[in-house]
């Protein structure tokens, strides 16, 4: 007997298309401006989360250095994620505090001209507010992408990119929309 989904996609898809309805836009075009101004001055975009996030943080990556470079005239954008390394995430883990993985790689690296991608769903990883911690106390901007509450994470950053909605599906569906949103609305509107 073959099974019928199609309520429960419904449910999920409507929830979906409200939650993206719901979306403040100004927040949104505040990070995206400060992704192009970072562009514009020759900085470098470092993302970070863990989990689904990490894979989110990977993808900004992918879109922006090959994507968003090879579709948006002028300077290409300069995106590093600090979850990809996997030997020196481990390292840094083992050795030292799993809790320290992205700050410790931003140390002696990072400087106010860059900008902090900062995804984590609950807003209170650990790992992930250290390394904004350290970004915000050497003049750095963060754009906090975050789902529920939004948790310390949208408390610390300059700009929030947030789905208020308590559902980690939903919300990192909606957080890797905003990674092909920006990838499209940069490609129309920066080409003119």
């Amino acid at each position: 007997m073959e099974l019928d989904f199609k309520d429960a996609m419904r449910k999920y898809i409507e929830t979906e298309i409200k939650i993206s309805e719901s979306l403040d836009l100004d927040e949104l075009n505040a990070a995206a401006n400060a992704i192009v101004d970072c562009r514009n001055r020759g900085g470098i975009v470092y993302t970070m989360g863990n989990g689904g996030s990490a894979a989110t943080a990977s993808h900004f990556v992918c879109d922006f250095s090959k994507g968003a470079s090879e579709c948006v005239k002028g300077s290409k954008f300069k995106f590093e994620c600090l979850s990809d390394n996997t030997p020196i995430v481990m390292a840094i883990a083992n050795d030292i505090s799993y809790d320290e993985i992205f700050r410790f790689q931003l140390e002696n690296r990072l400087t106010s001209n860059d900008l902090i991608v900062a995804i984590s769903g609950s807003g209170n990883s650990q790992n992930v507010l250290n390394a904004v911690e350290y970004a915000k106390g050497i003049g750095t901007k963060v754009i906090g992408i975050t789902g529920y509450s939004g948790g310390k994470l949208m408390e610390m950053s300059d700009y929030k990119m947030h789905v208020n909605i308590d559902d980690m599906q939903i919300v990192e569906d909606v957080h890797m929309m905003f990674d092909h949103m920006l990838l499209r609305v940069f490609e129309d509107v920066l080409n003119g």
